[in-house]
């Protein structure tokens, strides 16, 4: 016997979600062209140094002394305990930067150990913002064509708008929350790309075979059928899914921190859009059993059966 699954009116909503979709669309696209994203070091280029500290650093007095010894514009933060501190220098190519900070913090006597002192220059930063973008382009790209040939041209132009609703609104949450943006991160917006187009790809499938299964109701009550159908499955990813990624931002430290917001935000929106962008989309592009009948075998084709 097949499962019985509680039937939700899903798209009964489906005007409500879709202009709150559009409206977070549009608030995203508008604070990435007024504030753009901040760009870590990893893109713009600069140094960054770790020291340690015997105890607990008090980061607004290393600002202070930092800022009087003439490094005016550094970012100072904890780098997994309160005893590590890193800090982050504009433009300053000097292979002795470490020993100069470290000098400057040992001013009120306390004792600091280097760690690191690193350099990235902006030309590698700027070809790396470049080849990161393509990147995710390309990706963008080679997901249509696969979804094109494996289901049908409506669902792959649904799935990729889809992932770029995704995509522009947690880039839109870095910009408003004015969060680092390196490669971490990058890493982590192409790994929300796979989770959202899994999720996706599970709930096109169901609607793909209701589509040619279900002889009575229209598009809708086989859009609302397929996500109570997959519904189940679509909560529990996600919920174990974020509460890995919470742990991680909790216990993981500073180096993974962007990682894991990022990849968190994504889970939340990418669950949302399985549910609502991703078959309103498909309304929208005005699906129909039609679309998904095979087309009939030619005659030739015919006679050439055994």
């Amino acid at each position: 016997m097949s499962e019985v699954h509680k039937l939700y009116n899903f798209m009964g909503l489906r005007k409500v979600f879709g202009i709150f979709s559009i409206v977070l669309m549009i608030a995203s696209v508008a604070t990435l062209a007024v504030n753009g994203l901040r760009f870590g070091l990893d893109f713009t280029g600069g140094s960054l140094v770790e020291v340690g500290y015997e105890e607990s650093a008090d980061l607004n007095l290393i600002r202070q002394q930092l800022s009087t010894a003439g490094y005016q514009d550094a970012v100072v933060q904890n780098f997994g305990s309160s005893t590590d501190v890193l800090i982050r220098l504009g433009e300053t190519h000097d292979p002795k930067l470490g020993d100069k900070v470290v000098e400057a913090l040992k001013a009120d006597g306390s004792a600091v150990e280097l760690r690191r002192n690193e350099y990235v220059g902006a030309q590698v930063g700027e070809e790396l913002r470049e080849q990161g973008g393509l990147g995710m382009l390309l990706a963008l790209a080679m997901i249509m064509v696969y979804l094109a040939f494996r289901f049908q041209f409506k669902f792959s132009l649904g799935a990729v708008l889809a992932l770029v609703h995704d995509v522009t609104i947690v880039l839109g949450f870095f910009s408003i929350m004015q969060l680092d943006f390196d490669l971490t991160v990058l890493a982590a917006v192409l790994a929300v790309i796979g989770y959202s187009l899994n999720d996706t790809i599970v709930v096109y499938d169901r609607i793909r075979e209701n589509f040619r299964i279900m002889r009575k109701g229209g598009p809708i009550e086989i859009m609302n059928s397929s996500l109570s159908q997959t519904l189940s499955r679509t909560l529990v990813t996600s919920l174990t899914t974020a509460l890995v990624l919470v742990a991680l931002l909790v216990f993981g430290g500073e180096t993974i921190r962007g990682f894991a917001i990022a990849l968190l935000a994504g889970v939340v929106i990418g669950t949302y859009s399985s549910i609502y962008v991703a078959a309103n989309l498909l309304l929208a592009l005005k699906i129909t059993k039609e679309d998904l009948i095979p087309p009939p075998k030619e005659e030739s084709e015919i006679d050439e059966m055994p």
